[in-house]
C-alpha cells in the first residue's frame, strides 16, 4: 500500500531571499521543536539557539525550522510566506521565513497543530497532547521538503535534526530516495524517544515497507528516535561519555544495539553556553557583579540569596540546586540525605519543579529545617542566575546526564559543581583529587554511585575543601578561566558538517 497523502501541493510558492554574494558558506538546515529564547523547556532550546551564531564564526550558515507556537510567531520579523498548503498533515499551514532573536528561521505555521500556549508538548493537565505524533511528523516532513530543495534557491548542504521531535526527517529522505543532503541527528536525552502506534504509519506518510526492524519499527510500534538513528548519516550526543554510555544495555534504554551499529558514525560533542547571557562580570540579576579577581564580591550575592529563601545568614557553606525534580536527577537521594547535609553545617536552596512526591518531600524537609533549607517550586531565570552567583556549590547528582548545563553555569560563576560521575558531568568537571589540586586543574567534586553514602562522602569533601579558603579560591579561579563558549564547541560541529560534504565532493 502506498503512503497516504500527507500534503497537497503548495498553493502559494514564494522565492526565499537569495544568499549573500561572496564566498558561499556551508548551508545547514536545523530542525527542532524549541529554540531559546523563543520557546524553552530544557537544554535542547539552549543548544538550538546557541549554535547558529557560533557556527557563523566557522563559515557555517544555519537556518532553523521550528513550529509556529504563539511565542515564536509573535517574535517573528521580516516575515515572508514561502508556501501555503491547503492540506498538510490534516491542517492548513504556511511555511514562513523570517528572523527572531538574531536567528534566521523557517516557521511551520499550522494553528491546528501548534497554536497552543504553554508547554509545547503537554496539555494543561500535564499529559502529552494526543496528536503529538502527527504534530512532530509534520515538522520533520517539512524539514525534509525544505532540505530536498522544494522552495526556491535554498538547498542546504546538511540537515541537522534534534531529538525525537525532528528525527523522522532522515527517514523521509531515505524513503524518498534521497542521498542528499547529508543528515546529522543530535540526541539530547535518550530517555525521550517518541514511541507511537504502528497504526500511524500511513498517516505520517511512510510506506508499508518502512515498518521493519531495519526501518522505523520499534518494539511493535513506530520509533521516531530509532528512525533518526537508523537513517541519519551521523549521530551525535551532547558529551563523549554519554555517547559511550548509551551503547551499553541499560543506559541505551532499548536502543543500544541500534546505536552500536552506527560505529564511528556516533560521537559526542560537549555543549557550550551563552557566555554573554551567563557572565558574572555583567549580570543584572546579581546583587553584585564580580570576576575571578574580585571573588570577595560574591558575598553580596550570597546574602541576597539567603534573603530570597529566608535562610539564616552566615559564612557557612551554601549549596544550590537548579533542577527538574525527578528520579533521573537523583532528587530522591538528595531528600534522603538532607538531614546529613544539614548536620555537616551546610544550608541548601532548591529551584525547580517536577514530580509531585518529590516536591512534597522537599517541602516537608524545608518545614523540618527552617532557615536551613529553602525551596522555590517553579523556575525563575533571574533567580537561577542569583543561585549561581551566590551559592558556594551547585549540586547535580544525576543518575544519567547527557551533558547538563547547570554545572557549566556553575563553573562560569565560580559556584563549584558537586556532580555524579556520569555523562557530561564527568566530561566537564575535574575532580578535586590530590593530583588535580596539585596541578591546579581541579574544578569540582565527582562521586559515584548515586547513593546516600556516596553523596554524604562528597558533601564531607566539599565542606573540608570549603574550609581551606585559599584552596577553594584557587579552584574557583580555575573554573572561571575555562572557555565554555559555544564558539569553541561549534568548531567540532563545523568540522563534522564539512566532513560529510567533503565525502560527497571527493
Amino acid at each position: 500500500m502506498p503512503p497516504a497523502p500527507v500534503a497537497a501541493e503548495p498553493v502559494v510558492p514564494r522565492v526565499i531571499r537569495p544568499a549573500p554574494s561572496g564566498p558561499r558558506p556551508l548551508q545547514v538546515l536545523a530542525v527542532a521543536s524549541e529554540v531559546f529564547p523563543l520557546i524553552k523547556t530544557g537544554g535542547l532550546a539552549d543548544v538550538v539557539g546557541g549554535l547558529p551564531p557560533a557556527l557563523a564564526h566557522h563559515g557555517v550558515e544555519v537556518r532553523t525550522l521550528v513550529p509556529g507556537y504563539p511565542s515564536v510567531l509573535r517574535a517573528l520579523e521580516g516575515t515572508t510566506v514561502v508556501a501555503e498548503y491547503g492540506y498538510f498533515f490534516g491542517a492548513f499551514c504556511k511555511l514562513l521565513a523570517g528572523r527572531a532573536a538574531g536567528l534566521d528561521l523557517f516557521v511551520l505555521e499550522a494553528p491546528q497543530l501548534f497554536w497552543r500556549e504553554g508547554n509545547p508538548y503537554s496539555a494543561p493537565d500535564g499529559q502529552p497532547w494526543p496528536d503529538n505524533p502527527v504534530r512532530f511528523a509534520a515538522l520533520a516532513h517539512m524539514g525534509y521538503l525544505i532540505s530536498r530543495g522544494d522552495f526556491g534557491p535554498y538547498v542546504p548542504d546538511v540537515l541537522h535534526v534534534h531529538d525525537w521531535q525532528a528525527a523522522l526527517a532522515p527517514a523521509y529522505l531515505h524513503y524518498g530516495g534521497r542521498t542528499k543532503p547529508r543528515s546529522v541527528l543530535t540526541i539530547h536525552n535518550l530517555a525521550f524517544q517518541g514511541q507511537f502506534s504502528r497504526d500511524l504509519l500511513y498517516a505520517i506518510g511512510l510506506p508499508g515497507h518502512a515498518y521493519s526492524m531495519d526501518g522505523v519499527e520499534y518494539y511493535g510500534g513506530i520509533g521516531y528516535l530509532k528512525a533518526g538513528i537508523r537513517f541519519a548519516d551521523r549521530v551525535t550526543t551532547v558529551s563523549p561519555r554519554y555517547a559511550a554510555e548509551i551503547c551499553q544495555p541499560g543506559a541505551g534504554m532499548g536502543l543500544d544495539g541500534t546505536l552500536r551499529q552506527k560505529g564511528l558514525a556516533l560521537s559526542g560533542i560537549v555543549n557550550g553556553i551563552d557566555v554573554d547571557t551567563w557572565n558574572p562580570a555583567d549580570d543584572p540579576a546579581l546583587a553584585a557583579s564580580y570576576t575571578a579577581d574580585t571573588l570577595e564580591l560574591r558575598a553580596r550575592n550570597k546574602a541576597a540569596l539567603e534573603g530570597r529563601f529566608n535562610l539564616e545568614a552566615g559564612d557557612g557553606p551554601l549549596i544550590g540546586m537548579i533542577t527538574r525534580l525527578s528520579w533521573q536527577k537523583g532528587m530522591d537521594i538528595v531528600i534522603e540525605t538532607l538531614p546529613s547535609i544539614i548536620a555537616a553545617g551546610c544550608r541548601v536552596v532548591v529551584l525547580g519543579t517536577g514530580d509531585a512526591p518529590l516536591e512534597a518531600g522537599l517541602a516537608k524537609a524545608a518545614a523540618a529545617y527552617p532557615g536551613k533549607i529553602g525551596v522555590f517550586a517553579g523556575y525563575d531565570e533571574n533567580l537561577a542566575h542569583l543561585v549561581q552567583g551566590g551559592a558556594d556549590a551547585i549540586l547535580v547528582p544525576s543518575r544519567f546526564e547527557p551533558c547538563g548545563l547547570t554545572q557549566l553555569y556553575g563553573l562560569r560563576y565560580g559556584c563549584l559543581p558537586i556532580v555524579s560521575r556520569v555523562g557530561g558531568l564527568f566530561d566537564t568537571v575535574i575532580d578535586a583529587n590530590a593530583a588535580a589540586r596539585e596541578q591546579g586543574v581541579a574544578t569540582g567534586i565527582q562521586f559515584e554511585p548515586v547513593t546516600r553514602e556516596a553523596l554524604e562522602a562528597a558533601i564531607a569533601r566539599f565542606v573540608a575543601l570549603y574550609a581551606d579558603t585559599s584552596a577553594w579560591r584557587a579552584m574557583q579561579r580555575q573554573a572561571m578561566s575555562l572557555d565554555l563558549s559555544w564558539t569553541r564547541r561549534a568548531g567540532a560541529y563545523a568540522a563534522l558538517f564539512r566532513s560529510l560534504v567533503e565525502v560527497d565532493s571527493a
